[in-house]
C-alpha cells in the first residue's frame, strides 16, 4: 500500500480501553507517511480523568485543545465505539476542523430511554467493589464476535486483561456521558466530507441495521460490513481495518497525489 500524507489522522478508543487499541493501525499509517494522534480519552491510558462532570463535550473539547498545542487545524477523524460518539460530539462543537470521518461501532442515534438507564446501572456496578469484577467477567467477551472469541483466545485475553486494568472511576463517567448524548443524525447529514462506516457482522452491542443508518447519514459515506468479527473491528480486523483508513484517506489527497495500491 502506498499513498501520499494528507490530513493527520485522529484515532478515538473504545470504552473501557485505551489508546492502545490502535496500535496496529498506529503503526502502518505512520509508516505510510501520515501524522498520527492517538490519545488516551479522560481516565484511560495515562490520562487522569479530572473533576469535571460526564459530557462528550469535554471529551470533544480536550481533543481540539490536544490539536490547538499539536497545531493540527483540520483532521481526519476515527472514532471506535466511545471513540464514535466522542467523535459525533466533536463534529457539534468543531464540524469545521473534521475534513474526512470514519466511524466503527457506533451508532448515530441517542440511546433509548431503557438503554441509557442500563448504562447508568453499568456505571453504578461497576463502582461497587463486591459487582465489579463479576461484570466485567460477563461483559468484555461481548466487545468481540462470536468467531473472535473461538478462535483468537489471545485476543480475548488481551481485551479482558484491559477491561480488568481500567480506572472504575473512568469506566463510570463514560457511561454517563454516553447515555446523555444527543441524537447526531442531523449533525451528520450536514458532514459533507468523505466517510466510512465499520461495522462488524457479528457485533453484538451496535447491529448492521443501526449502523447502515449512520452511513446512510452521511452525504458521502459508505458502509463496511466485515464478516466474522464484533465490536472492535481494529483489534479483530486489524489489517482491513487499516485498508480501509488508508482507502479513506488516500480519498481526501490532492488530485494525482493520493494513487494508491492495496
Amino acid at each position: 500500500m502506498t499513498g501520499t500524507p494528507h490530513l493527520p489522522v485522529v484515532l478515538l478508543h473504545a470504552l473501557p480501553l485505551s489508546s492502545a487499541m490502535w496500535r496496529a493501525q498506529a503503526a502502518a499509517l505512520r509508516e505510510r507517511g501520515h501524522t498520527v494522534v492517538v490519545p488516551d480519552q479522560r481516565g484511560f491510558g495515562a490520562e487522569p480523568l479530572g473533576d469535571r462532570p460526564p459530557s462528550l463535550d469535554t471529551v470533544a473539547d480536550d481533543l481540539a485543545a490536544r490539536l490547538d498545542a499539536l497545531g493540527h487545524e483540520t483532521v481526519a477523524l476515527v472514532g471506535c465505539s466511545m471513540g464514535g460518539y466522542a467523535a459525533m460530539a466533536f463534529l457539534r462543537r468543531h464540524r469545521h476542523r473534521v475534513g474526512a470521518l470514519a466511524l466503527l461501532a457506533t451508532r448515530a442515534t441517542a440511546d433509548t430511554p431503557d438503554q441509557a438507564a442500563g448504562r447508568r446501572a453499568f456505571a453504578g456496578l461497576v463502582l461497587d467493589d463486591d459487582k465489579r469484577d463479576q461484570l466485567v467477567e460477563r461483559s468484555s467477551p461481548l466487545l468481540l464476535g462470536a468467531t473472535t472469541r473461538a478462535e483468537r483466545p489471545g485476543t480475548l485475553a488481551e481485551v479482558l486483561a484491559w477491561s480488568r486494568a481500567a480506572d472504575p472511576r473512568a469506566v463510570a463517567w463514560a457511561q454517563e456521558a454516553i447515555a446523555a448524548r444527543p441524537d447526531s443524525v442531523e449533525v451528520l447529514r450536514a458532514t459533507d466530507v468523505p466517510a466510512v462506516v465499520i461495522t462488524g457482522a457479528e457485533d453484538e452491542l451496535v447491529t448492521v441495521d443501526e449502523a447502515a443508518l449512520t452511513a446512510a447519514a452521511l452525504p458521502r459515506g459508505r458502509l463496511v460490513t466485515v464478516p466474522g468479527v464484533g465490536h472492535l473491528q481494529p483489534l479483530e480486523a486489524p489489517e482491513l481495518t487499516t485498508r480501509l483508513l488508508g482507502e479513506l484517506l488516500d480519498s481526501t489527497a490532492p488530485t494525482g497525489e493520493g494513487d494508491s495500491t492495496c
